[in-house]
């Protein structure tokens, strides 16, 4: 179905091919996970399926990539529209109407498709990805997640024969996503469709993978059976990282086969883990405190009375499923959002406080920093110098934008173009200038999305280095591993209200849904990280 024949991509500029040298086969009902580091060139492989490279993109491609026949540097992304859908990093970017119901029928309608059939696959999309009760909303009313699965449906309602998606779980939550990969599984079991798509999040994908395909730094591809591939790589899920610490074999890809081996890994393990799943920095004193907030989207109303109080040095996750108020919340306490009622107050050290959302935009930016979903909507220089600049000059001294940069993200090229950067750099530059105003409470929306493993780890003892400073941190996250890594709480939301609010073990081993891979795999222990189970494993007691 799709061949990929001596394929290299070089970018104009670049010091390297993004791709070098590809050779790929890939048959018809197969599905196929991309794998590898941010920046590895995983969207420059998707995007050559549909011809995006290059005839969108740029730059120079050599060799050839052939999709059912045809030759994508010979056909252009609107000759291959019929055989293959696509779903990019960013839904919004590719929306062109106003709601739910129109997005689902405008590519069927470029296709000419019977009006009869139109409406059969919308009503069956809708059911399909949960969206019945969003038909008539507008695109842009909805949640991240929300916005996700519309722009899947669109690509799914054309009936591809391809299906190529970059990181489509990324900003579900974990019900969202299981729902979306039985999805997509049951198109490959039942219909054939081949699908390719790349997600950070592998322990959400590895499971339903027939091949991985891995992208190593220098653009070279390796690919294969999963387990076998991912026995040497370095971008793993915690299932795969435990089972290669406990010396399990074959390595398990599922919650379902590691627990298998559980028994005997749990015999040797004491009762209650040798050290805390992280180190609490949490002070007594509040950073925030808010009261009865509550946040209206029109008829919707997006937060219902939330009380919240926020400490210096705490890292908290807010969690929920799509739609739950989670980033209206946050908006409306960095005081930029609207609020319909209740107050929020920021202490100072006068023994006073100010209300963010009742000053100025540059003395709210001093009181609350807000990392949004698309940390882009923050960059709007042609180059990293200038933003950086530009964030001195706003408030703080000069080079401190820089310093925090290189402290998070070393290297970056001051001269680069800010939307030319990965996703990780560009989330460190916003990070950066959103702290050269050193504001006490820092809020970040989703801030993983297109971080691998390694970046995210990166991400966390940042976060960790800024609650040592005494700031509070709170991340609306629908990624439950990197919750369980960097938080010390959760507050998680459902329809508007918080439902709980308590220490991570506490919170996230209630629920099956919010609970680690590690919390499933070796309960009823109370281990949440792989990094606990080395440390009960290196004491000698455990290994005697």
């Amino acid at each position: 179905m799709i061949r990929f024949e001596r394929v290299s991509v070089t970018y104009d500029g670049a010091h390297r091919p993004a791709l070098r040298d590809v050779d790929l086969s890939i048959d018809e009902g197969e599905l196929c996970l991309v794998v590898g580091h941010t920046g590895a060139g995983k969207s420059t492989l998707l995007a050559a399926i549909n011809g995006l490279v290059p005839h969108f993109t740029g730059g120079t491609l050599a060799g050839s990539v052939r999709v059912a026949g045809r030759d994508t540097a010979h056909h252009p992304p609107r000759e291959l529209a019929d055989l293959v859908g696509v779903v990019g990093q960013d839904p919004v970017a590719g929306f062109v109407t106003d709601t739910v119901e129109e997005e689902l029928a405008y590519g069927m309608e470029q296709l000419a498709l019977d009006p009869a059939v139109m409406r059969t696959r919308v009503e069956e999309t809708l059911d399909l990805l949960g969206l019945a009760d969003l038909r008539h909303r507008g695109l842009h009313e909805l949640s991240g997640g929300q916005q996700q699965r519309v722009a899947i449906g669109a690509a799914l309602t054309a009936h591809p024969r391809v299906l190529v998606l970059d990181e489509p779980t990324s900003a579900l939550d974990p019900t969202g996503a299981d729902d979306v990969l039985a999805t997509i599984t049951r198109l490959v079991h039942d219909l054939g469709v081949t699908v390719v798509l790349a997600e950070h999040r592998l322990e959400r994908v590895v499971p339903y993978a027939d091949r991985l395909i891995h992208i190593a730094s220098d653009g070279t591809v390796r690919h294969g059976g999963p387990s076998a591939l991912i026995a040497g790589s370095t971008v793993a899920p915690p299932v795969v990282e435990l089972g290669r610490l406990a010396g399990w074999t074959p390595l398990p890809l599922s919650v379902r086969d590691a627990r298998r081996h559980a028994p005997t890994l749990r015999d040797r393990l004491p009762s209650t883990p040798p050290q805390p799943h992280r180190r609490s920095r949490a002070s007594a004193r509040p950073a925030l405190t808010a009261a009865g907030v509550i946040v209206r989207h029109g008829p919707v109303v997006a937060v219902r009375g939330v009380d919240l109080t926020l400490v210096r040095g705490e890292i908290t996750a807010l969690m929920g499923r799509n739609g739950s108020g989670k980033s209206s919340l946050l908006w409306a306490l960095q005081g930029s959002g609207q609020r319909a009622g209740g107050s929020i107050e920021v202490p100072d050290p006068d023994g006073g406080g100010a209300d963010p959302g009742r000053v100025g935009a540059s003395q709210a930016r001093r009181l609350v920093g807000l990392v949004p979903q698309t940390a882009t909507d923050l960059l709007y220089l042609d180059t990293v110098d200038a933003e950086l600049a530009q964030a001195d000059r706003d408030g703080a001294e000069p080079g401190t934008a820089r310093g925090l940069l290189d402290s998070i993200a070393a290297g970056i090229d001051g001269d680069s173009h800010p939307r030319d950067l990965s996703a990780g750099q560009q989330l460190a530059l916003v990070l950066a200038i959103q702290l050269a105003v050193t504001p006490g409470v820092l809020l970040l929306d989703e801030p993983t999305r297109g971080l691998d493993y390694q970046a995210k780890a990166a991400l966390t003892r940042t976060l960790d280095t800024l609650a040592g400073q005494g700031r509070a941190v709170v991340v609306a996250t629908h990624d439950v591993e990197f919750a369980t890594a960097t938080a010390d709480r959760v507050v998680v939301l459902a329809d508007g209200e918080i439902v709980a609010d308590g220490p991570v073990p506490a919170v996230l081993t209630a629920s099956p849904t919010f609970a680690p891979q590690v919390a499933k795999i070796l309960a009823p222990l109370p281990y949440l990280t792989v990094g606990q189970v080395a440390a009960a494993l290196a004491d000698p007691a455990v290994s005697a």
